[in-house]
């Protein structure tokens, strides 16, 4: 009689069932719209934070991308028109889940601070600009903190060579002394041509899929320009002519909110008089405490322009045709050159100008961090005892690098340092 089987003995060795592949890339796609949200919550600071947030969630912690795709993505946004750190989070969910992943991308990443900016308009008058600026007051030298600590990891990561360190501190110097809208894609195109010279030291690529550029997104970005001013001259209709003042100023600008805000200002305040000097200003105060892109300022100044015509619903409405405005022409200039990019980059030319663009982009980091302090308020930190002379302390070089060990130290997450900071401000 044979004895009966150990228990363990009926339990089948074979490999569980893998989750599909489709299964697997939507929950990661829920994933990262959660990190996405999170991060248009949480990153305050301008296009440079934003760099260094999406370093440290979307490179360090969650690895959907390496350093070094991070800085291309980020450097090939920044050479196109357009708002750059909406174009480089977009193109990431390009990159992790198709077209749909990318629009619900760009969808998650400006909501909040597109929301925020709308209730702003419509509540001007009720709205305290001073009120805001305190609250943000101490999440600005944390914003500082957060480029310092990135650009010592990109440094640590793209910098190997006497070239990338030459490239690296000649284009901080240009970016800190001539800050001029032209100048970050002439250094990236300038670093980018000094090491295409070494191009022979890059590998063959032998099995080269041949370069097929899709024009659809083209054709879109170039109809829509023209589509939207034909339409406006001829229905003379508010909501379409304003579609086309920024989809137009979305298709020409360089460089980011910084340099939108002098454009938007000319065309909505001196030339057509849409809203006073006053009420641009506070928009442009109050744009630079949210989370979220500087480009949520079109919401705003779109809700305040349709006030002749009725009441909060025409505002919204507003509000709605300058964010598309204003987003639009650099999305769909994005997902034409990504189309074709991973293809291009094959070349061997290519692969040698993306050391210098790294390099150039490291130090482009670098000189953001200096430009970005110098504008904070002097504050000072009064000491409970006396140090001889000494009875307080500089606040802001504080805080910054209390936030770059912080981050160093890997231990305390991003969202945690800069809800403190909302909660100083709050209270003090």
């Amino acid at each position: 009689m044979q004895p009966a089987p150990h228990p363990a003995a009926s339990v089948s060795l074979a490999p569980p069932p893998r989750r599909s592949g489709k299964r697997t890339r939507r929950v990661r796609g829920i994933i990262f719209l959660k990190d996405v949200a999170g991060l248009g919550l949480t990153a305050f600071g301008g296009p440079q934070a934003h760099l260094a947030m999406m370093f440290r969630l979307l490179v360090e912690k969650r690895r959907y991308i390496s350093m070094a795709e991070l800085l291309e993505l980020q450097a090939l946004c920044a050479l196109l028109p357009g708002p750059t750190s909406t174009q480089t989070i977009t193109v990431i969910g390009f990159r992790l889940g198709g077209p749909n992943l990318a629009y619900l991308t760009l969808l998650v990443w400006m909501l909040p601070a597109v929301t925020l900016m709308t209730l702003a308009a419509l509540t001007l008058s009720h709205l305290d600009p001073v009120r805001v600026t305190a609250l943000v007051q101490f999440v600005q030298p944390v914003a500082v903190g957060f480029v310092a600590f990135s650009a010592y990891r990109i440094a640590e990561k793209v910098i190997h060579t006497k070239t990338a360190v030459g490239l690296m501190v000649a284009s901080a110097m240009l970016a800190y002394f001539f800050q001029l809208p032209w100048m970050l894609p002439l250094l990236l195109v300038a670093g980018g041509a000094v090491t295409t010279l070494r191009y022979r030291k890059h590998t063959i690529i032998q099995e080269k899929k041949p370069l097929r550029i899709e024009w659809a997104n083209f054709v879109l970005w170039l109809g829509f320009l023209v589509g939207a001013a034909v339409l406006g001259h001829y229905t003379r209709w508010l909501p379409v002519r304003l579609f086309e003042n920024f989809y137009r100023n979305g298709s020409l600008v360089f460089g980011g909110g910084q340099v939108l805000a002098p454009l938007l200002y000319a065309e909505f305040v001196e030339f057509k008089g849409y809203l006073t000097g006053p009420e641009f200003l506070s928009g442009l105060g109050l744009v630079q405490a949210m989370p979220g892109p500087n480009f949520s300022i079109a919401a705003y100044i779109g809700a305040l322009a349709m006030r002749p015509a009725g009441g909060p619903a025409a505002q919204v409405l507003g509000a709605l045709v300058g964010t598309a405005g204003i987003f639009l022409p650099g999305t769909f200039l994005i997902f034409f050159v990504i189309r074709f990019w991973d293809r291009l980059r094959q070349y061997r030319v290519v692969q040698a100008s993306l050391e210098g663009v790294n390099a150039v982009s490291a130090g482009l980091v670098c000189a953001a961090t200096f430009l970005l302090y110098h504008p904070l308020p002097d504050r000072t930190l009064a000491l409970p005892f006396h140090l001889g002379p000494i009875d307080s302390l500089p606040l802001n070089p504080l805080l910054v690098g209390t936030t770059f060990l912080l981050l160093l130290s890997e231990k305390v997450p991003s969202v945690f340092i800069v809800g403190v900071a909302l909660l100083a401000g709050m209270f003090i």
